[in-house]
Formats: C-alpha cells, structure tokens, sequence
C-alpha cells in the first residue's frame, strides 16, 4: 500500500511540476509575442492592397482612404512600424511620422 501511495504522490508533483513548466513558459513566450509600440512611424508606397491605403494618394489622384483602385500601385501607401517599408518587396518610405504617445 505504501508504494502505491508514494507513486500518486510522486505522479502528482510530476504533473504539478510539468503544468508549472508550461505555464511558465507560455507566459514567457506571449511576453515576447507582442513587439513594442512603435516609436514612429513610415508612409509607405508601393505595398497598399486595392482599398485598403492609408489616405490620399501620392500623385493626388484623390483625398481620402481606401480609395486604391488595384495592388501595389506607387502612388497608394499605408502607415507602417519605422524601418519596416523597405524590408517589404516594393515598399518606399515617403514620409516618416513620430507616433502618438
């Protein structure tokens, strides 16, 4: 009888400490899973998907958001994290912005 009783206790605190383990590190990854509010921001051109741009259009061509009429047109843009724009095929920094704090 006492083996049995020290093998569930033994099982228990292995399953206590696996669950802590776990736990502990998917608190430990979710922390590293959401980056930092950027500091600043870029207008970038180039990557903006039809209907889907910032504001108004490089050239002029109208005013207002979601107004791209096709994908990746150079004078459509989107606001992304400063030093992202140019790490995405067809991206040009026109402007850089600082965030809002």
């Amino acid at each position: 009888m006492k083996d049995q009783k020290s093998h569930k206790k033994d099982s228990s605190q292995l399953i206590s400490l696996t669950l802590s383990g776990i736990l502990a590190t998917s608190a430990s990854l979710s922390a590293q899973a959401v980056p930092d509010q950027p500091k600043a921001w870029e207008k970038c051109a180039g990557i903006a998907a039809a209907g889907k741009n910032d504001c108004g259009a490089v050239d002029g061509k109208h005013g207002c958001a979601g107004k791209a009429t096709i994908d990746n047109d150079d004078n459509e843009w989107v606001y992304v994290p400063k030093g992202t724009c140019t790490k995405i095929t067809g991206g040009v920094v026109i402007k850089v912005k600082p965030a809002k704090s």
